[in-house]
């Protein structure tokens, strides 16, 4: 790892110049600053504390912090497992929060005393990433896929999935699928709201927009989404959530309401862990293990940075699909001419 007195010789400036430009002091030039931080890049230099050397790794949101999601919460304790075989510790940070206008990315981390970042991103700050990429920080964005060769990064590929849960719906007789997905857009929802259309338009059903549920992804979320559903006229018969708490959700809003599933509405949802297990009945469900998402960005990024190696990670890891005993064919009344109101369900109580 480079040393201030190195960057300072690589550079053709003074040690001070370059503890100035790492520290963001206006008073350097910012041609020479953006030397002094590709450099400092490049040669893996990391900040020190007295005499010990920091070992901390970023867990890292360009926007909000998504957290209490279960999704997050997985990832989450990937990354600390990964991180710990090469003994670094995780900081959690929060891009949009913390970063001072008048810095860059590097200088940011390095102020946080951060080696190399695993973010977290939505649709609408990817940029931040690109521009992470840009300034070569150790970085590996998780549950995003980027085109530039700068970029790497680790999701889990559900498309496929996605396409084999609609098509089982369709396989037991369902033709009025609807679909929940969260509301603020990001790339894994986007890719299975994608997978729905793909798999209605190859069976030849007509994409009804008026089937399409968004929502924030909470357990309230899914119930209003399940409670929207039940009350439309000509309802569907089958809802696939490209989301773990929505499904639970409406799962748990379907029993205060007397609604059988699946003798009533069959369920698919998407799950990131277990959660599937925790409902009644168990969740047929797209699946991916998070946390293995985590842990596989932690330890190839910690291992980077122990070696002093840089390359480029673009990696896919594939979903699964299980079925359980939410899905069933559609009921019978309803086969025929695919349609039923809500005030034909006499378990369906409560008016929505």
């Amino acid at each position: 790892m480079s040393s201030v007195r190195s960057i300072a010789k690589l550079a053709g400036v003074s040690i001070t110049t370059v503890s100035r430009a790492l520290n963001n002091d206006p008073a350097v030039n910012p041609k020479t600053r953006e030397r002094v931080l590709a450099i400092a890049n490049r040669s893996g230099y990391v900040a020190s504390v007295g005499r010990r050397v920091n070992s901390n790794l970023g867990f890292v949101y360009t926007d909000e912090s998504t957290l209490a999601h279960p999704f997050d919460a997985a990832v989450l304790d990937g990354v600390l497992r990964g991180a710990d075989e090469q003994r670094f510790d995780v900081l959690l940070t929060n891009l949009k929060r913390d970063k001072r206008p008048d810095e860059s990315y590097t200088q940011f981390f390095l102020r946080k005393g951060i080696r190399g970042v695993v973010v977290r991103t939505m649709r609408e700050s990817r940029f931040i990433c690109e521009a992470i990429a840009e300034e070569g920080f150790p970085m590996i964005v998780l549950s995003e896929r980027f085109s530039s060769p700068k970029v790497s990064y680790i999701d889990g590929d559900s498309r496929a999935d996605s396409i084999r849960a609609v098509e089982y719906l369709i396989a037991l007789g369902h033709r009025r699928i609807a679909f929940g997905f969260h509301s603020i857009p990001d790339r894994d929802h986007m890719d299975r709201f994608a997978a729905y259309k793909e798999a209605i338009d190859k069976n030849n059903i007509p994409f009804d927009e008026s089937l399409v549920f968004r929502q924030r992804y909470t357990l309230a979320g899914g119930a209003t989404i399940l409670k929207m559903v039940m009350s439309m006229k000509g309802r569907p018969t089958a809802i696939f959530f490209a989301d773990p708490l929505l499904a639970v959700g409406a799962v748990k809003q379907a029993h205060a309401l007397n609604i059988a599933i699946p003798e009533d509405i069959s369920i698919i949802g998407f799950d990131d862990t277990d959660l599937r297990y925790g409902v009644h009945p168990t969740l047929t469900a797209v699946c991916q293990d998070a946390g293995a998402l985590g842990f596989e960005a932690a330890q190839r990024l910690t291992r980077m940075l122990t070696n002093r190696e840089k390359e480029v990670l673009q990696i896919s890891i594939p979903t699964f699909f299980e079925v359980h005993e939410s899905t069933g064919a559609p009921p019978v009344n309803m086969v025929e001419t695919g349609t039923k109101d809500a005030a034909d369900l006499t378990q369906y109580k409560t008016a929505v």
